[in-house]
């Protein structure tokens, strides 16, 4: 599978990115992956993904000096070496990986392509609530482009909680309360373990080639 690596600053942050074409993707690819095995029933497409999405966590790894490929938890999600917080996203041929030597940081990012404007209208209740519509609406940006930063925003939230809470929480757990250039806030809307109902997070973001990204490191 043909790969091209980059790296990109969010919020300070290096977010080391690889852009892949999943077309020449072979299963003999994966051989690169500890974990190979745990794929062989996963479909191609979810193959390349994961992949190129492993390729970033270890330049992520390596940017800190550690030589190691994430694993795969129980819940699907990224086992990263002790002393190592980190979150992957796969967005399109875009898959993007960030990683901090800090154990239990807080750490979520996700990319998502900007929604079309009459898709973004047709999902939004799954997404927002009545008290967020009215807050996107006036944002200052296209609604489209403010809710698909409302759910990527909450995706790179709870990324960035399971670790710690072991909880599935859906879109209905958080709110946004704000949203200005480049910064947005979050605030749960019911208790998850330490984090008790009303608990704020401000996520950094920013619109990457049709895509826009969340990020929280806390």
């Amino acid at each position: 599978m043909h790969i091209t690596y980059s790296t990109r600053l969010l919020a300070r942050h290096a977010v080391h990115c690889i852009a892949f074409d999943p077309s020449g993707f072979t299963d003999a690819d994966l051989l690169w992956l500890p974990h190979h095995a745990e794929l062989a029933h996963a479909g191609r497409k979810r193959k390349a993904d994961h992949l190129a999405g492993r390729i970033a966590a270890a330049h992520a790894l390596n940017a800190l000096d550690v030589r190691a490929v994430p694993g795969i938890g129980p819940s699907g999600e990224p086992l990263w070496p002790a002393g190592v917080s980190g979150s992957i996203t796969h967005s399109g041929t875009l898959a993007m990986a960030i990683a901090v030597a800090r154990r239990d940081a807080l750490i979520g990012i996700d990319c998502e392509a900007i929604l079309p404007a009459e898709e973004a209208r047709e999902i939004k209740d799954g997404v927002i609530d009545a008290l967020e519509e009215p807050l996107l609406t006036r944002s200052g940006y296209p609604f489209a482009l403010a809710l698909t930063l409302a759910f990527s925003a909450k995706e790179s939230l709870f990324k960035a909680l399971f670790p710690q809470v072991k909880t599935y929480m859906g879109f209905d757990a958080a709110r946004v309360t704000h949203i200005e250039e480049h910064r947005l806030t979050l605030a749960l809307t019911q208790s998850f373990g330490e984090f008790d109902e009303g608990t704020c997070f401000t996520l950094d973001w920013q619109r990457v080639d049709g895509r826009v990204c969340t990020l929280i490191v806390a």
